[in-house]
């Protein structure tokens, strides 16, 4: 294989990641599917730093073994054309939600929620949702639908859902039309609907008001869900329904 200056992995990041046709990528290959040979290749490159969430929690991880994966990290590691001295920082992304995409890196797979006990399941569920927006980030499709399937499978195991809390920062994170605000709107209207669930509208007030785009999708989800029912004309109704009087005091419009 032979020495690669950071030069050449600044602009192919090593050749065994490509097939001869081209610089096409070979991540869409599982790495605990790879040759004993070439995956200690990819453990035997420097080591980058890379330091995530406000807590700055720091991990030690094989460069070459980061760009098999994505080239988000490429342009990481490199700053106007200069190298970063090997550090990179996500510092806006949750810690738990990098633990698992490192076992990821390394193992190719992660935890199955049904394996874990029952007062761990939302835990889980929840960082697979914040690796979900990690993966978008840094561009992992493979592992970002993993994330989504473990996310909602938490969920109904743990029988418990996202609130508002959850959900602001999925839409504030993530583009329109992601699956991901496909899922917790139509978790929302559920909610919303739901005649034995606490929630209402109000309950997902800091959701409304800042993402139109949230509004949008959770009455479109209403609307899909409810089927071809029409709510009853308020044009048609007589009385004093919009009058703004008390219930039971007499009404003197005509």
């Amino acid at each position: 294989m032979g020495y690669h200056s950071s030069d050449s992995w600044h602009a192919y990041f090593q050749d065994f990641a490509y097939t001869n046709q081209g610089r096409t990528r070979m991540a869409n290959i599982n790495i605990a599917d790879l040759p004993a040979k070439t995956f200690a290749e990819l453990i035997c490159s420097p080591i980058m730093d890379v330091y995530v969430g406000e807590s700055r929690r720091h991990w030690c991880l094989h460069r070459d073994l980061l760009g098999y994966h994505t080239p988000f990290f490429q342009g990481q590691s490199y700053l106007d054309g200069k190298q970063k001295f090997g550090k990179i920082e996500l510092l806006e992304d949750d810690p738990h939600a990098f633990e698992l995409l490192v076992k990821w890196l390394y193992q190719g797979k992660i935890d199955d929620v049904s394996d874990l006990p029952m007062e761990k399941k939302w835990d889980y569920a929840d960082a697979c949702q914040k690796l979900y927006v990690l993966c978008d980030k840094i561009k992992m499709p493979q592992l970002k639908n993993i994330a989504i399937d473990q996310f909602r499978k938490g969920c109904h195991e743990a029988g418990l859902v996202p609130g508002p809390e959850e959900i602001k920062p999925i839409y504030d994170t993530t583009p329109p039309r992601s699956p991901i605000r496909k899922l917790v709107s139509q978790i929302a209207a559920r909610q919303i609907m739901d005649p034995d669930s606490e929630s209402d509208a109000g309950t997902y007030r800091m959701c409304f008001e800042g993402s139109a785009d949230f509004a949008i999708d959770v009455i479109d989800a209403i609307r899909q869900g409810s089927g071809p029912k029409l709510f009853q004309d308020p044009t048609e109704e007589t009385g004093c329904f919009y009058h703004e009087h008390g219930a039971s005091q007499l009404c003197k419009v005509g």
